[in-house]
């Protein structure tokens, strides 16, 4: 019976590194992931959403190195390099860093538990709880939150902070946060290592800052406009502004010159104008000048 088995397990081994060495020919990215944090049932949400695009596996890290040996696509035996604890494996066609992007975005909030490490400052909201007075009064106390009755229901007075980023979550801050509704964790999968057609890319090598890199792309091209435009350097997004850049010098060369070119004599009649009522100015001022005391 024992020997049964035992065969029947190594059966179930091998035909787990043969699906896993298939499916490592067949996609171009693979990535790995670790399944620290992340709940059974936050897992199967993942694997559903993102079935079209991405075929997800759990094996052991040994079985998962065999498949890597096995497959015999250049450099990917460097993925067992990045093994540790519980894993899974993404297999996928898409660009790696889109992978790491959609994957980051779905991220869930979650209760936490007693042990769990506040991923930052945990705040308790001011309101009505939805708790009958009770025992829960006694607990929401304990926990730091000032409380008051009404309308037949427990209601915090103020917002209050129960766990400062870093802390350990207490079993009796996670009784209160579980019974509140208050999810303060934020977990999902995360692309530790991704291969790509023979190129190996680590988390931080994915982790792209989009508002940051868009924000430094924008600057480029203003910088850019500016300096096509302040050394005369016609494209098709500088042209206009090129044009319009000398149509102005030409005029104000033109006003300056007393140039009569067409379209420039009203331009030049108005400066003209301009001109004489101020000299007209002076001159009236000159002559109130020079008018004795005595007649003036």
């Amino acid at each position: 019976m024992a020997t049964v088995l035992k065969n029947k397990i190594s059966e179930e081994k091998t035909q787990k590194v043969d699906e896993l060495a298939g499916l490592f020919s067949k996609y171009k990215v693979v990535g790995v992931a670790n399944l620290y944090k992340v709940r059974s049932r936050q897992q199967q949400e993942l694997t559903k959403k993102f079935r079209q695009d991405v075929t997800m596996r759990v094996a052991k890290n040994i079985l998962i190195k065999r498949a890597l040996k096995k497959c015999g696509k250049a450099n990917i035996e460097a993925l067992g390099d990045h093994l540790t604890g519980a894993n899974i494996v993404l297999f996928t066609n898409m660009n790696p860093f889109k992978l790491s992007s959609l994957l980051d975005k779905s991220k869930m909030k979650i209760t936490a538990k007693a042990g769990d490490i506040a991923p930052d400052d945990i705040t308790v909201p001011a309101g009505n709880t939805g708790l009958p007075p009770g025992p829960a009064i006694s607990e929401l106390n304990e926990a730091g939150l000032r409380t008051r009755i009404e309308s037949g229901s427990v209601w915090i007075l103020q917002d209050t902070v129960v766990a400062k980023k870093g802390e350990k979550i207490q079993p009796k801050i996670a009784s209160v946060l579980s019974k509140l509704g208050v999810k303060p964790l934020n977990v999902g999968l995360k692309v530790a290592v991704a291969y790509d057609d023979g190129l190996m890319l680590t988390e931080e090598q994915l982790t792209l800052d989009l508002d940051g890199t868009r924000k430094q792309i924008e600057e480029s091209f203003g910088q850019a406009i500016s300096l096509a435009v302040n050394i005369a350097y016609p494209t098709s997004t500088t042209i206009n502004i090129l044009l319009q850049k000398a149509s102005s010098e030409a005029k104000s060369l033109a006003v300056a010159s007393a140039y009569p070119a067409d379209g420039m004599m009203p331009e030049l009649v108005a400066k003209a104008h301009a001109s004489m009522l101020g000299l007209a100015s002076k001159l009236a001022q000159i002559n109130k000048d020079a008018v004795p005391p005595e007649l003036s």
